[in-house]
């Protein structure tokens, strides 16, 4: 259990992407995009909004993240909880415009240390989650 003053590491993943936006928004927001790319859900970008990502269970856990939408700046900044395997965290994804498209930055943050093994399992995982995002956006219209 954390300490309460314990500090906590972050996994950041910055990409650049040729996109605007509002493109890269839709697929951050809507649910039948986000399960192209991250998990089957039931995802509303409305704040206060409880949702589920679920996945293949695996031995000592069912596979479902619970999650609820913390904050929401339209095509600028997405906030929700994420709770699985005991651990308590915060995604946050900040939208900025640059030159020929946009600057996407992800924070996954509130693990205890670098050793923590839901850290190392989820370094891994938001690398090859914002591949599968980039090629869903990539799709759109």
């Amino acid at each position: 259990m954390n300490e309460p003053n314990s500090p906590t590491r972050s996994v950041v993943v910055e990409k650049d992407m040729p996109h605007p936006p509002e493109k890269i928004w839709r697929a951050l927001t809507q649910a039948s995009l986000m399960g192209q790319w991250l998990m089957a859900n039931d995802f509303l970008p409305v704040v206060g909004h409880k949702f589920t990502l679920r996945t293949k269970p695996m031995p000592n856990w069912n596979g479902v993240i619970e999650c609820e939408v913390l904050a929401i700046e339209p095509h600028q900044r997405l906030l929700y909880s994420w709770g699985a395997l005991g651990l308590a965290s915060v995604v946050t994804w900040t939208l900025t415009p640059s030159n020929g498209g946009t600057h996407l930055r992800m924070e996954h943050s509130g693990f205890r240390s670098e050793e923590d093994a839901n850290y190392k399992g989820v370094s891994y995982g938001w690398q090859k989650f914002i591949g599968g995002l980039e090629r869903v956006v990539g799709g759109l219209d």
